[in-house]
């Protein structure tokens, strides 16, 4: 599927309200509403929209830690690095995990309701989780910026 301006227009408004009705945002994109329903469906099919979610306030809901842990492993065995995303899944306070190239193989983004929570993690789950070698952590100090999803426009 090549995208189009249209296209383009849609995916933008629904990065930036993913909550607006049909009608709206056929009306933002400067269609009908029908047409854009079916392009809306067409996306979703296509894999470039892949859900809708609530930007829910961490601290509101008493998350006031975010942690970025630097995980090394002891092997690179492609079965090990596998089985380390695999755990991470399990890990309800790992919000995000990227493999990445070059000394440190994981990081992770951790949110916790505060410094005994990320504590407990760390030294009961994370450190002692199979194949883990090293971990080094950075907590936030503050989030100056977040935007979610890729820059649709540029």
């Amino acid at each position: 599927m090549k995208l189009d301006a249209v296209d383009i227009k849609i995916l933008q408004n629904l990065q930036n309200e993913g909550r607006m009705t049909n009608v709206e945002l056929a009306q933002r994109v400067g269609i009908t509403a029908p047409p854009c329903l079916r392009r809306v469906r067409a996306l979703e099919e296509e894999g470039y929209i892949r859900g809708y979610h609530a930007d829910l306030n961490n601290d509101a809901l008493g998350f006031g830690i975010t942690v970025f842990a630097m995980v090394g492993l002891d092997s690179q065995n492609e079965a090990d690095l596998q089985k380390f995303e695999e755990k991470t899944s399990e890990w309800p306070l790992v919000r995000e995990c990227y493999m990445l190239n070059g000394e440190i193989d994981f990081i992770l983004k951790i949110v916790a309701h505060d410094l005994a929570e990320f504590q407990t993690f760390l030294t009961k789950e994370l450190v002692s989780a199979p194949h883990v070698n090293s971990v080094k952590t950075s907590l936030t100090i503050r989030n100056s910026k977040k935007e979610p999803g890729v820059p649709v426009d540029y």
